[in-house]
């Protein structure tokens, strides 16, 4: 059996120009790197917002096995008919109340070993539908006595804020493989090993338009501060692309992470 894991995690994958530079990045990627999965965030898969089974079937053919998602997972499909359309693995945030249990966390065996998927959300400045979340804090510790202890773990913790990301990494250092942030699209400098073996970043950053505001037309973002309107999430379909990834290697024995780096590139 070998004695690692090695995974890419891509970012926050927007729109056509995000799909676009998976498709573009996936074979660099696994002629440098060679990992034994890719995962992603597909949260703003779709234009706009979501995700579609057109999408989807995009991203996975492309090579990417396992997803995450955020609080835009179901703009664009309900959830039962997403739950019932496709078998993907998809793993959406446990502290949403709308989650059913089938989106929970996903588990894959890799190298004769377990590796479990999770997405949490933050409470933070971030808005979810109807009823608010439920505390990822709480939802995560019951969720672990669940799963077996020999499993690599790794968390998605899609928020806005960066100390609930930060907190939320201190508080499972030593418990889980590797927790990383989603969801503001900016990457940041602070990918590291905790003191107890957890590999950690605050956002991974996003994947998709560069010459944009967090994936947005940059006009439409502007227009909003000088106005004080509405954003409208209107995604260039054009241009260079970012991306933004994080390569983790996780021990298969002590399931700790001995490596975490950021993957970061501007292609045309």
């Amino acid at each position: 059996m070998p004695d690692k894991t090695k995974i890419i995690f891509i970012g926050d994958i927007s729109g056509v120009l995000g799909r676009q530079g998976v498709r573009q990045i996936i074979p660099e990627f696994k002629k440098k790197y060679s990992p034994d999965i890719f995962v992603g965030n597909i949260e703003n898969l779709a234009h706009n917002k979501g995700v579609t089974l057109k999408t989807l079937a995009e991203v996975a053919e492309a090579g990417i096995e396992m997803f995450t998602g955020g609080n835009h997972i179901w703009k664009k499909y309900d959830i039962p008919t997403l739950a019932k359309e496709t078998d993907y693995q998809i793993s959406c945030p446990i502290n949403d109340y709308r989650t059913p249990q089938k989106y929970r966390y996903q588990t894959r065996e890799i190298n004769g070993t377990k590796l479990i998927v999770i997405n949490l959300a933050g409470r933070t400045f971030i808005s979810f539908e109807d009823e608010p979340l439920s505390n990822p804090f709480l939802e995560i510790d019951k969720l672990l006595e669940e799963l077996p202890k020999n499993a690599n773990i790794i968390i998605d913790m899609h928020a806005e804020s960066t100390s609930d990301k930060r907190a939320m990494g201190f508080y499972l250092d030593g418990r889980v493989s590797a927790v990383f942030g989603t969801h503001t699209h900016v990457p940041t400098a602070d990918a590291q090993i905790l003191a107890h073996g957890t590999g950690y970043i605050t956002d991974v950053g996003m994947t998709g338009a560069h010459d944009s505001v967090l994936g947005i037309k940059k006009e439409i973002i502007i227009e909003k501060f000088v106005s004080e309107g509405k954003i409208i999430h209107d995604l260039p379909r054009t241009g260079q692309i970012e991306i933004n990834a994080l390569l983790l290697e996780i021990d298969n024995k002590t399931h700790k992470t001995t490596h975490i780096e950021l993957l970061r590139k501007i292609i045309n």
